[in-house]
Order: structure tokens, then sequence, then C-alpha cells
């Protein structure tokens, strides 16, 4: 993705500094201490999953663990127990991986309404996942310490997916899964520095919407889904 107007912010940044810009010997600095690192190192995936399960009783969400061949029974026990008529799903090469595809057909066979985010048709899906019952995506990457999972949102998985619908599936490939946010921004930092295209939306999201602003009263449901489910799928 084209970085747009960069020189010009650039210039106009030191400007209002009042020095000039330095394109050359800028390092940067290695720290002494760096605790961050250290929060769960060293656990395994597997143990990273149940510290995961555990985050996810506190913060009010469904925890589930399947493998490729019960994601989509996961799925459908999931949706009916929402009571789904109308799901919205992400546009993702890995729905034919996890053999997603079909079940989506099946579903609407069914006579479930099942929208999979088109980009062709650019905000008429804004208006389908805000009147979907269920938005499912997958998780790219996945902090255990917090159960947050991270959205590389693009054309074919916009935001309103995770935002609009009354109910939100997390499908959660056990690889995906870090230990913390440090973890996280790193993958990325690295992955822009090594020349992959890395979204210029990214949306962390722990469970399902809620607040606490008003005296500590923990409120669900303010601005986005009202129940989540994370569903890790050993891969």
């Amino acid at each position: 993705m084209a970085i747009q107007n960069r020189e010009s912010f650039l210039d106009n940044l030191v400007k209002n500094l009042g020095r000039a810009r330095r394109e050359e010997g800028v390092e940067r600095p290695v720290w002494s201490v760096s605790p961050q690192y250290d929060v769960l190192g060293g656990y395994s995936q597997d143990e990273l999953v149940d510290v995961l399960e555990k985050q996810c009783e506190s913060i009010h969400t469904e925890f589930k663990r399947t493998d490729k061949a019960g994601l989509t029974q996961a799925i459908k026990e999931t949706a009916e127990a929402y009571g789904a008529k109308s799901i919205i799903a992400v546009n993702d090469e890995r729905n034919g991986v996890y053999g997603l595809d079909g079940f989506y057909k099946e579903l609407k066979g069914e006579g479930v309404n099942v929208h999979v985010w088109d980009p062709a048709i650019g905000k008429e899906n804004q208006a389908i996942a805000e009147q979907a019952d269920v938005g499912i995506t997958f998780s790219d990457i996945t902090l255990a310490e917090s159960a947050t999972v991270t959205l590389f949102n693009n054309k074919g998985n916009g935001r309103s997916i995770s935002l609009l619908p009354q109910t939100y599936i997390a499908i959660i490939p056990k690889s995906t899964l870090v230990q913390r946010l440090t973890q996280a921004t790193k993958q990325m930092h690295e992955a822009n520095e090594q020349g992959y295209d890395v979204s210029s939306c990214v949306s962390f999201i722990s469970g399902p919407s809620n607040s606490a602003d008003i005296e500590m009263n923990l409120i669900v449901g303010v601005h986005g889904p009202v129940k989540a489910t994370y569903i890790v799928v050993d891969d």
C-alpha cells in the first residue's frame, strides 16, 4: 500500500520544530531493560490457549476449541444458540482452507441469510452488517494475555463485520496466538520492514462491547456486539 504525502508531511513537521530533517544517522535505541518481552515468555501454544481461555471468562466471552474438521459444527452450534437468521462473514481466502465456502452454502439452503463481504457493492455491505444477527471473522494475531483478536481490515474484511451485528464469532487459528500486544506490534513492524503490506486499519477486539465509564459499573453492548464467542482451531 503506497504512503501518500509523506514527504510534505515530514517537511511541515520539521519546519514547525524549527530544525532540518535528519535522514541518516538515526538509530532505534536499545533499552537496557525490556520487561514487556518477559510476560508469558517461554509459553507453548497450548499454554497460551489456556491463558486465553481463562481471560475469556473475565471479558464475558464464550470460549470453544476444535479442529478444522469440527469448525463448521462449532460455528453452527454457536449461531443457533444466538438465534441467528442472518450472518455476515469476512471475504477471506481462509474460508476455503477451513471449509467455510461450502458450509455457508449449506446454511443458505437451510434458510439462513449468509452474506460474504463483497467489495463490489461498497457501503451496501455496511447496511447488511447492521441488520445481521452474527458477524464472523478470522483473527490475524491473537493476544493471549488480554484475550484480544487482531483484525487486519481490508477490502474483503470491513470493520462493520465485527462492529455492527448483534453478536460476533472470532475464528482463531491456534498458530496466531502470541503472548501480548508487545509481540503483535513487533510482528507488524517486522512485516512492514520486510516489504509486506500491513493493513492501514488494524482492529483490536477484546470480547463483546462494554464500558465502565459511569461509576465503574460494567455495561455490555454499548457500541457493538452484546455477545462474543472465540473458537480456537488447532491448525
